[in-house]
């Protein structure tokens, strides 16, 4: 009986210890989704499985381009976290206007818009620590050109690589070089 009680209470500690090291992977390290919208098409399609990148995209900085992961903005009164597109950087003039995005007055190269944005917003300027989002499929997501811009304290991750479905598995689309015209 002491062999048993000895072979159950180790059981007990590696579940343990495996729900632990669960739970803090999962709440600072990686994290995984699935995509329920078509507001990143062609991207990142419909139920699509991602891996997001919790902590290590805190020792850099976001850049144009990156693909996010954040709580929805309070003024969506939604409890859920959406995956955009960083368009607009802390301090930039942004506008929509004839299908494209113009910021500081220079027009963003998006070679991964296929359906463009059938909208005109702005000229705004992006408050400091917050960032303009905007979803790939300009007229059918809802983001930053309806509720504004995203505070930072709201991003959870980065999307760090597409794990599902397996033959459009790897990192996502990043903007050229010379993004501004």
């Amino acid at each position: 009986m002491k062999g048993f009680m000895k072979s159950l209470f180790e059981w007990v500690v590696i579940v343990a210890i495996a729900f632990v090291l669960s739970l803090v992977i999962r709440n600072y390290l990686i994290d995984t989704r699935i995509v329920p919208t078509g507001s990143m098409l062609p991207t990142i399609q419909l139920q699509d499985r991602l891996i997001v990148d919790r902590f290590f995209y805190k020792c850099g900085d976001i850049k144009r381009g990156d693909v996010i992961v954040f709580e929805a903005p309070e003024s969506m009164m939604k409890d859920e976290d959406l995956v955009k597109r960083v368009i607009g950087l802390p301090g930039e003039k942004l506008e929509v206007k004839n299908g494209k995005v113009y910021i500081n007055d220079k027009v963003l190269d998006e070679p991964y818009v296929e359906y463009p944005a059938d909208y005109e917003y702005g000229p705004e300027n992006v408050p400091e620590d917050s960032y303009f989002m905007m979803g790939d499929n300009r007229p059918a997501s809802y983001d930053s050109h309806r509720w504004g811009a995203l505070p930072k304290e709201k991003i959870l991750g980065r999307v760090w690589i597409r794990y599902w479905p397996l033959d459009s598995m790897g990192p996502l689309t990043k903007l050229p070089e010379d993004y501004l015209k």
